[in-house]
């Protein structure tokens, strides 16, 4: 009998977190484009959908038992879900960095509930998926909701599709030449390579971890410079 309890909770406990996943899916599909533009918009009537979204993560906290891909799709979605909630609470405005409470800005006001705890985006981002959870392409996954940031994906992350949406957001992202100019001899690369250089450079060098994506194959020992970033809201 206590084993059929045990198997019926960790079911409700699998279809609760699939369905509101979904929830955040959908919203996603509906207000995001195959680019990453969000319509801010048309969601900020659907924020009770979110909301929803968000009642759910403050109740739910990731189990040790969670293989690494499901806690790394849930800390993602977190992430991108309380980012479009502060950008909603405070639209209309043309970037995030208008954003300040207190003297902090987005990333470092403690908004984030998870669990029954509070968290800055900062913290998930630099001490739960970088740190704990480590993979150079959260940096595609996580999204800062500005026109130079790697495009927000149009789909929630889950423990099933989170390495292939992974690779294909960074691969689109190292080909977008928006973001990324590539010569044989010279690249013009995105900010994000140099203010996580750490992260992209421990198996090699920057140029060979961009070379595993790039449509156009880069000389070792091409120069390299970084872009401007653009903050400006990745909206319509």
């Amino acid at each position: 009998m206590k084993n059929k309890s045990c198997l019926l909770l960790i079911f409700l406990v699998f279809y609760q977190t699939n369905a509101q996943t979904s929830i955040f899916n959908d919203l996603l599909q509906k207000h995001v484009t195959k680019n990453g533009i969000v319509d801010y918009a048309s969601l900020k009537t659907d924020e009770r959908k979110l909301d929803s979204y968000i009642s759910y993560l403050e109740k739910i906290a990731p189990e040790k038992s969670w293989s690494k891909n499901k806690q790394k799709a849930f800390w993602i979605n977190v992430y991108n879900a309380y980012t479009i909630k502060i950008i909603l609470k405070n639209y209309p405005l043309k970037s995030i960095l208008d954003i300040q409470e207190n003297g902090k800005s987005a990333w470092k006001i403690p908004f984030v509930k998870v669990g029954g705890k509070l968290y800055t985006l900062d913290h998930i981002e630099h001490q739960i998926l970088r740190k704990t959870l480590f993979d150079p392409r959260i940096h595609v996954g996580v999204n800062c909701a500005s026109s130079s940031c790697p495009k927000l994906g149009n789909k929630a992350f889950t423990e099933e599709n989170i390495e292939r949406n992974l690779e294909k957001l960074m691969r689109e992202f190292v080909n977008d030449s928006s973001r990324n100019k590539f010569l044989e001899n010279e690249i013009q690369i995105s900010s994000i390579f140099d203010w996580f250089q750490e992260d992209f450079t421990k198996n090699g060098s920057l140029i060979e971890y961009v070379n595993t994506y790039s449509e156009t194959k880069i000389n070792a020992n091409a120069k390299i410079s970084f872009l401007k970033y653009d903050w400006s809201l990745n909206s319509k």
